[in-house]
């Protein structure tokens, strides 16, 4: 938290920022599911990446998940290339990847939907990440807010104290998103391809930050 008390001529004030946060259970996870293929020609490992997407995008939505929650994400097509001794770098055929970016709403279900997906991509899925978000985070960033006026009042009303006055009225108020960062993945952990992923939701903290001024009065 910041403060910076401040007096204008005549016209005495006091300039503070508070911060505060509020938490709330995620309930939707964000999933980003590739499937990398080599082969000798650009046209098989082509194939190969799209047969694999295929299967992955099958289960996923003979799974429930709706046809808006599934998008391409990425799509490349690279050479394959390896150092040989006495011949250098040798062109040793292409890979091919794509990328599906999937939303699952189901949190008590993804594991087994993830699992599976992966099981019917084979050994060229690549699970690359795992975000847990809020789908809607109005109602917990309108707490955080809250809590940072609530601070940045408590500690304006000290302020004035220590000045022998008392708060006027509020004479500006700018709100100060905090800077964003990646959402942690609240619990993760790794069990045999049988058992799959198990994820534990826990909860996601939204921050907020306001800047306010108010005029001191004797």
């Amino acid at each position: 938290m910041g403060q910076e008390p401040g007096v204008n001529g005549d016209a005495r004030t006091v300039t503070v920022t508070g911060t505060g946060w509020a938490e709330a259970a995620p309930d939707l996870m964000l999933v980003s599911v590739g499937v990398e293929c080599r082969a000798e020609s650009v046209e098989g490992a082509y194939a190969a990446a799209a047969e694999g997407l295929a299967a992955v995008g099958s289960v996923l939505r003979s799974r429930g998940v709706a046809p808006a929650d599934i998008r391409s994400t990425g799509l490349s097509l690279r050479a394959d290339l390896a150092w040989r001794d006495g011949e250098g770098q040798k062109l040793v055929g292409y890979v091919a990847a794509c990328t599906l970016s999937v939303r699952l709403r189901d949190l008590a279900g993804a594991s087994a939907v993830i699992s599976e997906a992966v099981r019917a991509g084979g050994d060229a899925v690549r699970l690359n990440n795992l975000q847990l978000v809020l789908s809607d985070d109005a109602a917990v960033r309108a707490e955080a807010r809250e809590a940072a006026w609530h601070e940045a009042l408590r500690t304006a009303t000290q302020y004035a104290s220590l000045a022998s006055a008392t708060l006027g009225r509020v004479l500006s108020v700018t709100d100060r998103p905090p800077a964003a960062g990646p959402v942690p993945l609240a619990g993760m952990q790794r069990t045999s391809a049988s058992e799959g992923v198990a994820v534990e939701p826990g909860t996601n903290r939204v921050e907020a930050a306001v800047t306010a001024t108010w005029a001191l009065e004797q």
